[in-house]
């Protein structure tokens, strides 16, 4: 039976208002409503559409507080098989490095095949908690993939590059892999997924369990500040002919060194 990691991340919603913090140190999430990652729900999708192709466990882990355990269930509601909810107070300050080190520390005992993860998170887009898993366990991986084909043992896939162009990479398992929006079309959690979903594990696990501490999971990486970027001060209307409105535009191109 091939066993399959997905990582996923609880980000606030879409739709939540977004405001930041007197401190300026993050947004204020207490009131606000939270959801699984855009990218990671597609991640979700190919490791579930494997398990449909024949045997295969899907294990769905996230970091994350109390709450994030509400994005384990909607995952085990659209068919994953079992959940790890890794938290400890150490990891609410942590950046993408610690948030890799306890995954790694979670599943370095599975033996998983394939480790999905998102591309990116709708929050911080740093992209990196990926590689770095993959680093932290000495496994292949690859970014940006937008198609997924299993052949005699290997993963052959399609990443997207800069300017819509396509690289084709194959690699041995294990290996991660790091998937773009649109690489499938995902499904819903049913009535009866939902349900199945109460019945199935969902392990919890702290910093001593997983055999790290606080200093492995300090963050090398601070943030200083966030903060609403300012308005502008309105835009600039040039009228005139078309020939004198293209001189001026360039004139202004020049003046401002954007060109």
């Amino acid at each position: 039976m091939k066993k399959i990691l997905v990582c996923l991340k609880q980000v606030p919603h879409k739709d939540a208002r977004l405001d930041v913090r007197s401190d300026g140190s993050w947004i204020q999430d207490d009131n606000i409503k939270f959801e699984i990652n855009d990218y990671d729900t597609y991640a979700l999708e190919e490791a579930l559409r494997l398990k449909d192709q024949g045997e295969a466990e899907v294990v769905v882990a996230t970091v994350g507080p109390e709450r994030a355990a509400q994005a384990l269930r909607t995952a085990l509601g659209m068919g994953a098989d079992r959940a790890i909810h890794i938290w400890d107070d150490a990891l609410a300050e942590t950046d993408g490095l610690g948030i890799a080190k306890a995954l790694a520390a979670a599943a370095k005992d599975e033996n998983f095949d394939i480790i999905f993860t998102g591309l990116m998170s709708d929050d911080a887009n740093c992209a990196v908690t990926g590689p770095m898993l993959a680093e932290l366990l000495g496994i292949p991986h690859i970014t940006a993939v937008v198609k997924t084909e299993f052949k005699n043992g290997d993963v052959e896939v399609e990443r997207e590059l800069e300017g819509g162009a396509l690289e084709v990479a194959s690699l041995p398992q294990p290996c991660l892999l790091a998937v773009q929006t649109g690489i499938n079309e995902v499904r819903y959690a049913s009535l009866k997924g939902i349900m199945q979903a109460k019945k199935k594990p969902l392990d919890k696990k702290d910093l001593g369990e997983l055999g790290l501490d606080a200093a492995a999971v300090a963050p090398k990486l601070t943030v200083e500040k966030i903060f609403v970027p300012p308005k502008g001060a309105g835009a600039e209307i040039i009228e005139g002919p078309a020939d004198e409105v293209a001189s001026k535009l360039v004139g202004k191109i020049k003046e401002l060194g954007l060109f």
